[in-house]
């Protein structure tokens, strides 16, 4: 047994390693500090919000080229969250990536998608009565991830591309933080979820690729625990008075996070091994879906009462409780997360009309009584308020920002369903 002093050493030493991780810019703080009336509560409790912000200040040259510059608040790629709805991101571009990589037997994203059920837990697909050909498919499945987050629609592509497949690929990209051994929302045992679907895919009706069953032939669960909050409620209901362990859990780092956007948005800035093996008609896909609103959007139609614009703009615009519209010349290019009290979203903001650009992406915590799947979150209260101020204050400050050349954002400029 440790003495006390023993004991008291280690834990200093852990501390300190922790602290040592915990990366903090001037910028981001004396941002936030300027504003108490929108942060104060949020700044005297770090530990209890667990906050963390990327923002990168983009500046052109003459022709164009960019150049970046990060500024961090409290990034610590050991401060463990829930990436929840934010790891369909690269589930899409891996889908998109496979999906070439079979291009030379016909497939594309737009083949119809036939998911069938082999194992214990498994769900077959054969129809989607929210395409516009009654038929599911990658391409599909990614529309309805980017505008609206849709779940189910992660899952088919977590399916195609396979466990393995998928978390081996993100790591030889260099994105080590990656872990992402669950489908999504589907409550199943840990191990059923090494079993992906058998799939097949139809081109005018002529079978142009299948995939059998497949289990990963290794666990990507995390090699420690992950331990957070006092309680938790299990798939039964059942209240345990103790924390719950994430490590069964996807996980996705922040920094990780805002890589990725990069090398989607800006694939030329980031080392070759973070790229994307994308078409240009990919990139244009997948820019128009990551910034266009539920209204702009047919196949299917999104009642605006029931998805506002902002409901998957976290930042800037506040989340779905806000009914304002996103005025025309802001396009939010982006990726949220919602689920056991955190809120992420990982964004690249532009303002055609003001010439503004940025990359910004935020994680913060609200669970004030410490308890999981109560669904007792402080996400409307604390949360999208957080994450909207925060988008305001630095979209503010980049609208006073000096820039030396006036960026042509023409590269983004989509045309939407409606």
């Amino acid at each position: 047994m440790k003495s006390p002093l023993l004991l008291f050493l280690s834990l200093l030493m852990l501390t300190n390693a922790t602290s040592a991780q915990t990366k903090t810019d001037k910028l981001l703080e004396r941002l936030l500090k300027k504003h108490p009336e929108k942060f104060r509560q949020l700044l005297e409790h770090p530990e209890k919000y667990e906050i963390q912000i990327l923002y990168t200040q983009i500046n052109r040259d003459k022709h164009n080229q960019p150049s970046f510059k990060t500024y961090h608040y409290q990034v610590n790629p050991n401060q463990y969250f829930n990436p929840a709805s934010t790891v369909k991101l690269p589930g899409a571009l891996m889908a998109l990536e496979k999906v070439n990589c079979l291009a030379a037997q016909g497939l594309t994203k737009e083949a119809v998608m036939l998911t069938d059920s082999a194992h214990q837990g498994q769900t077959a697909v054969s129809k989607d009565s929210t395409s516009a050909s009654g038929f599911p498919s990658i391409a599909h499945y990614i529309k309805k991830i980017l505008v609206t987050s849709d779940n189910d629609a992660y899952n088919r592509l977590y399916e195609f591309v396979g466990q393995e497949p998928l978390n081996e690929g993100l790591k030889a990209k260099g994105y080590n933080s990656i872990r992402l051994p669950v489908r999504l929302s589907t409550f199943l045992p840990f191990e059923l979820d090494q079993y992906t679907n058998p799939v097949r895919f139809y081109q005018k009706d002529k079978l142009v690729h299948q995939q059998p069953l497949v289990k990963s032939s290794k666990s990507y669960q995390n090699p420690t625990p992950l331990l957070k909050g006092i309680g938790n409620y299990t798939n039964d209901d059942v209240l345990e008075m103790k924390p719950r362990d994430f490590a069964y859990s996807n996980t996705f780092a922040l920094e990780d996070q805002h890589l990725m956007l990069r090398a989607l948005l800006f694939p030329e800035s980031v080392p070759a091994q973070n790229r994307f093996n994308l078409t240009p008609e990919d990139y244009r896909f997948l820019y128009q879906y990551m910034s266009q609103l539920p209204r702009e959007t047919t196949y299917p139609e999104y009642p605006e009462t029931e998805y506002p614009d902002a409901f998957v703009k976290y930042l800037l615009y506040g989340g779905p409780t806000r009914q304002e519209r996103i005025p025309g010349h802001i396009r939010i290019f982006n990726k949220i997360g919602q689920s056991y009290g955190f809120l992420i979203d990982n964004a690249y903001i532009v303002d055609f009309e003001n010439k503004v650009e940025f990359l910004l992406s935020a994680v913060v915590h609200t669970n004030e009584d410490g308890i999981y799947n109560d669904g007792k979150y402080e996400y409307d209260s604390i949360g999208f308020p957080f994450l909207r101020d925060l988008g305001r204050v630095v979209y503010d400050y980049e609208l006073k920002r000096n820039r030396r050349h006036s960026p042509d954002l023409s590269k983004f400029i989509c045309t939407y369903d409606q």
